[in-house]
């Protein structure tokens, strides 16, 4: 796991050496309530080259921001609910797929699928500064 403590104006600095080593799969987003899980998804999306205004997909629990970028928050259903409606197969199409509110459990199962995972722990440590702890678990 690697650790990085970063003001968010150079959170583009961690999301440049994110997708340098990570174009496919998985991106399990931790963290409390306004932590900044949907602010590193648009800075992810930005650096992909995507214009799309990227929001939390907290109601809708998909957003779809090309046909490579996909957005999921399972805060509200809960990853059962997720499951129940299919949306595992999703995750295993090619392109970047960001979990909000991903847990262990889901980590578990995209393991024993094969499927790489990259864990990011957020922690709101200031207004303006974020501790990322990121993890790649390969398949």
């Amino acid at each position: 796991m690697k650790t990085y403590e970063l003001r968010l104006d150079a959170l583009h600095t961690l999301v440049e050496k994110i997708l340098k080593e990570f174009k496919n799969g998985v991106v399990i987003l931790k963290g409390d309530l306004a932590c900044g899980k949907t602010t590193l998804v648009k800075e992810m999306v930005k650096q992909l080259g995507c214009s799309d205004d990227v929001t939390s997909p907290t109601f809708s629990l998909q957003q779809c921001y090309s046909d490579k970028i996909f957005h999921y928050d399972i805060y509200n259903h809960g990853l059962d609910h997720f499951i129940s409606l299919g949306m595992l197969e999703e995750l295993d199409k090619e392109g970047l797929h960001f979990v909000e509110w991903g847990n262990e459990e889901l980590e578990n199962i995209l393991s024993s699928a094969a499927i790489d995972t990259l864990t990011i722990e957020i922690e709101k440590t200031s207004d303006n500064t974020r501790t990322y702890k990121v993890r790649h678990a390969h398949p």
